[in-house]
């Protein structure tokens, strides 16, 4: 975190659309004393004629950091919308600046704005940025009576985001549609996802979601239903997914690697259990890789990344995990390299199916000790008029900590 300092030569300005009436004082003299002053078209506009030099910041944003950089030491001004640090350019252009090249003056952010508006409690609802995110972040957030405040990029976004809601099977949902908060052009309206019908909705503009209907709802915990991924047979099935995430233990913040990941279930399960986690699937077929990132952004957690090889040739120069799970591939040899090659403290959880690999997992339980356990699991199915067990093929699952 910034301290504020004598003399920061970036001042990260947080503007509304009430434009300079809604700065503060800090805010004002920054500006009045700046040499340059930088931010998007609309905010320089909101500013009226300035009397230092001004530049639009480009687009892609990307392509502003440079020129920023460039002018190091001088006294600068970026405008930027609301509070720079909620899903704000605040944090893209701090992260190349040390702490006291800077200081922010944030504004209102259009949750706070939206929230306020409508009397939600901003802790008991999802806030999103999608201006360039998939619409299926928001999946996981889709059950009757939640809330959601959605950033989006203009009235054509708030016209697909509906027909996504729609699609969910969420039409009946509750929409809001929020333009200019804060400022003369404000508007608020209300409708349904299934009604709607806006076709002058104007930039800048936020989405709120009550959500209502009979889609099916991403459950909360692990070992999620099978029929959630789309696969071909090579999938850890729902019981032992669960007895599986249990074993790896996903903690806020950590990185997976999912080795031979098939359909890509353990992963996206493990992304699923907290926004801040990272996975890496490994997967010799292409067509099931791509599969798994389908699955993966289906299910609102496009950050999987996919990559096609066989382990461990691929493995070199990947972001060391913090947990490893053995899907597939399984052999003394992978077993070994991953004891020589990731850090210490890594959990590695591997499930076998047959006896060959069965006889790999007691081998290195005899080795690296953990845990070693049998899971049977049986199904009620017909028999003629009655019902039998119809039992599956036993895993066995070694987890251990290295």
């Amino acid at each position: 975190m910034a301290e504020a300092t004598e003399n920061p030569w970036l001042t990260i300005v947080g503007l509304g659309e009430d434009g300079p009436a809604g700065l503060s004082a800090a805010s004002r003299e920054a500006i009045a004393r700046a040499e340059w002053v930088t931010g998007a078209a609309r905010h320089l506009a909101l500013l009226g004629d300035l009397t230092v030099a001004a530049t639009p910041w480009p687009v892609p944003f990307a392509d502003g950091i440079a020129p920023l950089l460039a002018r190091r030491g001088r006294r600068v001004v970026m405008l930027v919308s609301g509070d720079p640090f909620w899903l704000g350019a605040g944090t893209v252009v701090t992260r190349h600046l040390a702490a006291d090249e800077w200081i922010a003056h944030p504004t209102p952010s259009t949750f706070a704005l939206a929230a306020a508006r409508l009397g939600w409690a901003v802790e008991e609802t999802a806030c999103l940025g999608l201006h360039a995110a998939p619409f299926e972040r928001l999946r996981a957030h889709l059950a009757p009576g939640m809330r959601a405040i959605v950033l989006v990029r203009d009235g054509a976004a708030v016209a697909a985001l509906a027909r996504y809601l729609v699609a969910c099977g969420f039409g009946e949902s509750a929409l809001w549609v929020l333009e200019a908060l804060g400022g003369p052009r404000e508007r608020v309206r209300r409708t349904q996802a299934e009604e709607y019908d806006f076709a002058d909705v104007l930039h800048p503009v936020a989405v709120t979601i009550e959500a209502a209907g009979r889609g099916p709802v991403l459950p909360a915990t692990s070992g999620r239903p099978d029929d959630w991924f789309a696969h071909d047979g090579q999938i850890t099935k729902r019981p032992v997914r669960a007895l599986t995430l249990s074993a790896l233990a996903p903690r806020p913040g950590e990185t997976l690697w999912d080795i031979g990941a098939g359909s890509g279930s353990i992963a996206i399960e493990w992304l699923l259990a907290h926004p801040a986690n990272h996975a890496a699937a490994f997967e010799a077929d292409p067509a099931r890789a791509t599969r798994a990132r389908d699955n993966a952004n289906a299910l609102g957690v496009d950050r999987l990344r996919v990559v096609v090889g066989r382990a461990p040739d691929i493995l070199a120069g990947e972001r060391p995990p913090d947990a490893v799970f053995i899907g597939g591939g399984l052999s003394d040899s992978m077993v070994e390299w991953l004891c020589k090659a990731v850090p210490r403290g890594t959990r590695i959880v591997a499930n076998a199916v047959t006896l060959e690999s069965e006889a790999v997992l007691a081998r290195w339980h005899l080795k690296k000790g953990g845990e070693l356990m049998r899971i049977e699991v049986a199904d009620a199915a017909p028999i003629g008029t009655r019902r039998g067990w119809r039992s599956h093929y036993p895993i066995v699952q070694w987890s251990v900590t290295l």
